[in-house]
């Protein structure tokens, strides 16, 4: 694979990465939940060849018990 190829691929993954974490925050804001620190992580962006990895961040305890809330919800079939 030449290096245009390479820039391409690496540039085509980060960009799936990104639209992964917008899918996420449209999905979790729609059931009343933010993550402030969710976000495409840059270290695993870096180099020739990325793997991007999504950062879910950090959160406080009545953030992670929404989401708890917004899981068992969706898990029992009563979303809505």
């Amino acid at each position: 694979m030449e290096a245009t190829e390479r820039r391409r691929a690496a540039a085509e993954k980060v960009r799936a990465a990104e639209d992964a974490v917008e899918r996420l925050k449209a999905g979790l804001a729609g059931l009343g939940v933010t993550l402030p620190s969710l976000r495409v992580d840059p270290v695993s962006c870096a180099g020739n060849e990325p793997t991007p990895l999504v950062d879910l961040g950090r959160c406080n305890i009545d953030t992670a018990l929404r989401l708890c809330e917004a899981l068992a919800e969706k898990g029992s079939g009563h979303d809505g």
